[in-house]
């Protein structure tokens, strides 16, 4: 059984409480004048879907739930299901929506990722750091203009909404960090 300190938890891990497994989806440390601190976590049961607020102190420790990882392929998104393939034995499983969460915005067809499991049951996915996405709508670039301070919104191809420069178009291909949803660079 691993434990980790309430402190140290990080968007998107996945915890035990009580028996159920829950995904930290918001986390917000506070210190409030004289007082102890403590943490306000918010939190999705991958069960059942439903969202559970949490404060937990600063010394209070949580069960951090343990996962094996597979890789796999990601197919298609039928619905509210999204569909992946074991690369090793070809064996399909689907992932609800609520449990991918915003993962969503950054999965491309045929791309490899890290499923994760808890025993047999698929419980979300582990993005890599980066990916690249292709700019479907965004308003022309203008002639001659550099990176500055000026930004303007795009389309990616999975419904993703970045700021971008002013120099990117319509069918370039951007790379996006997963951990941000902020634009890197062209790619």
């Amino acid at each position: 059984m691993a434990t980790i300190q309430a402190t140290r938890l990080k968007k998107g891990m996945l915890v035990k409480m009580d028996q159920d497994l829950f995904r930290v989806l918001e986390l917000q440390h506070v210190t409030p004048g004289n007082l102890r601190g403590f943490v306000r976590v918010k939190l999705r049961n991958i069960r059942s879907g439903t969202l559970a607020d949490q404060k937990l102190r600063s010394e209070d420790s949580v069960e951090r739930a343990t996962l094996d990882e597979r890789e796999m392929q990601y197919l298609y998104q039928d619905g509210e299901d999204y569909y992946f393939m074991d690369t090793s034995s070809y064996e399909q499983i689907h992932i609800n929506s609520e449990a991918l969460g915003e993962s969503v915005n950054y999965l491309k067809p045929e791309m490899t990722i890290n499923v994760e499991f808890y025993g047999t049951e698929p419980v979300g996915i582990e993005l890599p750091q980066t990916v690249d996405l292709k700019v479907v709508d965004t308003v022309p670039g203008i002639k001659g203009a550099t990176a500055s301070n000026q930004i303007k919104p795009a389309t990616t191809e999975t419904g993703l909404v970045v700021s971008v420069p002013p120099f990117i178009n319509n069918g370039d291909m951007i790379r996006v960090s997963t951990e941000t949803g902020e634009y890197l660079a062209r790619a």
